[in-house]
């Protein structure tokens, strides 16, 4: 049992790693900047709040003065929520289709692997960069917090790491859907980012506005990295639903690949 989950997992482990050392390293940039800009003087809560609505709720301007704050919107917001989501959305998105057209999972399939079975154990494999990411990440931060003599509360870093876990499922899951859906892994791929990205768009242009209501079909409106690092509120509810939505997605991707005509 779950001979494709390992092989497949093993097949990220490097770029996954490869992964971990660049955004470690981007993650010690951007809080090495933090000095620089609380010591500057410059009122930066105004200055966001002085900005569109659009803006403010996607890349989060709460507290900016403070480490919580700048790590919310400058790292978390940005990377965690658009970048790694797109990310998994893609590699997602060629699962399936990648190996469906280049032959390989032809070859799988005539092994005693069912197709129920491939597509569990290959989502389960893309749980690597998900699992190794949110373990190493909050000790590359933590570190570098300390190092510029802040704090954080330890706490806080962990849940927001352990809250991303549904959202990034989430964005798994549409990939997944797609690299079903669509017969060409490179369009499987394009597909899942433009999807979350223009999700994550949408659940920005609407909020604070008449249609507020219609952004809750983007997995961005159930994970706000500010109101954890910053409010210290956790959003359990939210999580829950994005793990509900990721379980669906997930289903329905399985349902249409049993019926596929490969």
């Amino acid at each position: 049992m779950f001979e494709v989950t390992r092989y497949e997992a093993n097949r990220r482990v490097r770029s996954t790693l490869a992964l971990a050392v660049g955004l470690g390293l981007f993650g010690l940039l951007v809080i090495g900047i933090f000095p620089s800009v609380e010591a500057s003087g410059v009122d930066f809560e105004a200055y966001v709040e002085s900005l569109p609505d659009a803006f403010q709720e996607s890349f989060g301007g709460g507290a900016f003065g403070t480490i919580e704050g700048f790590l919310a919107a400058e790292f978390y917001q940005f990377v965690w929520v658009l970048l790694f989501g797109l990310y998994m959305a893609y590699t997602a998105g060629g699962a399936i289709a990648g190996d469906v057209e280049n032959g390989r999972l032809d070859l799988l399939l005539a092994t005693p692997v069912s197709r129920s079975r491939v597509v569990v154990e290959t989502y389960l494999s893309l749980l690597t960069p998900i699992v190794v990411l949110n373990l190493l990440m909050p000790l590359f931060v933590y570190a570098a917090v300390l190092l510029i003599g802040e704090s954080i509360h330890v706490v806080d870093l962990v849940m927001v790491h352990l809250l991303s876990v549904p959202y990034l499922l989430a964005c798994t899951s549409i990939g997944m859907l797609l690299s079903v859906l669509v017969p060409r892994g490179d369009l499987a791929q394009r597909g899942g980012i433009a999807t979350v990205f223009l999700l994550f768009v949408f659940d920005s242009v609407t909020a604070a506005t008449d249609f507020e209501a219609l952004g809750a079909v983007s997995p961005t409106r159930y994970y706000d990295t500010t109101e954890i690092l910053v409010d210290q509120t956790y959003d359990v509810a939210g999580a829950i639903v994005l793990l509900l939505a990721a379980f669906v997605l997930l289903a329905v991707t399985r349902a249409l690949f049993l019926r596929a005509d490969l």
